[in-house]
């Protein structure tokens, strides 16, 4: 009777939370076809993202660049960071599905996943939008990405389906609220990272939720293969959201623009702040091990 009691409260727990969501869902939501002025014209001298966030910024290669090319770098990377995310988005909406199948369409979790789902779908709407704005060229992870991609979206479950949206998420998250403030900023992205930022919060607490609720009761194997699939996935996404082809499509050397990157201390240092508290929940679960703690390190997340 006593486990069966605290199962019991268990789920009742990530119930409780899906409820409220659900509530601030219904009470706060968007439609980017109406939030967002897209005939509005584009100044000419407006960001795609707040400089500061560009790759290049602090780098010899940024001071030498012409003001309109910094502009179209910009661009070129919130669309990059865009389409990074529409491909992400599609993979964590059949990882949602695969989650939620088959479970109770009573309870308020299986209503909230289908909730984000719809969320994500108008996301990649507007973002792929943005970029037919701002006329962004298409840009794709690598290929080895897209295929390992492949293989989590069919496999993973429990924690290891919402380790991956977290971090996602989390990165971004971080970005954005700096974006939608950015008043040399273009309106769409402001717009966009607003809405974005506003219900990504509630998938944020959602991923968190399910995270918690997977790991209670995990054994040491199980919880040190999700620290080492949460820090692979990390790797992963955080070297595909820039597309290297950006730098060539604005009239930059690939490789000096690729060198500059790899040893922007800036960039790493923007990157860590994005990253605090993402790394503080990962601690708190038990899945930022000694052992992964070097694959964060290597894409500047610590």
């Amino acid at each position: 009777m006593t486990v069966a009691a605290t199962d019991f409260r268990e789920r009742a727990s990530i119930d409780d939370v899906t409820a409220r969501l659900l509530d601030s869902s219904a009470a706060l939501s968007y439609d980017p076809n109406v939030e967002v002025a897209w005939d509005e014209p584009i100044p000419d001298d407006h960001y795609g993202l707040n400089p500061e966030w560009s790759t290049l910024y602090g780098t010899r290669m940024w001071d030498e660049m012409s003001e309109e090319q910094r502009v179209l770098l910009t661009r070129h990377e919130v669309g990059s960071i865009m389409q990074t995310g529409i491909w992400f988005e599609m993979m964590l909406q059949q990882l949602i599905l695969r989650d939620q199948y088959a479970k109770n369409p009573a309870k308020s979790e299986f209503r909230f996943a289908l909730t984000e789902i719809a969320d994500e779908c108008r996301h990649s709407l507007m973002f792929a939008r943005t970029c037919d704005v701002l006329g962004i060229p298409q840009y794709l992870p690598p290929r080895m990405t897209v295929e390992l991609a492949r293989l989590l979206k069919t496999t993973a479950g429990a924690e290891q389906a919402y380790g991956p949206i977290l971090v996602a998420e989390e990165i971004l998250d971080v970005m954005q609220r700096d974006w939608m403030r950015g008043e040399n900023v273009v309106h769409i992205v402001r717009s966009t990272s607003k809405i974005h930022v506003v219900e990504e919060s509630r998938h944020m607490k959602f991923a968190r939720a399910e995270i918690l609720d997977a790991m209670r009761g995990a054994g040491p194997v199980r919880r040190h293969a999700s620290a080492w699939l949460f820090a692979a996935a990390a790797w992963f996404i955080v070297n595909a959201m820039v597309s290297p082809e950006v730098y060539p499509n604005v009239g930059l050397d690939k490789e000096r623009a690729l060198a500059e990157v790899r040893t922007n201390q800036h960039r790493k240092a923007m990157m860590r702040m994005s990253c605090v508290h993402l790394m503080d929940f990962l601690a708190e679960a038990g899945l930022l091990t000694r052992r992964v703690m070097p694959v964060y390190q290597s894409v500047s997340m610590i």
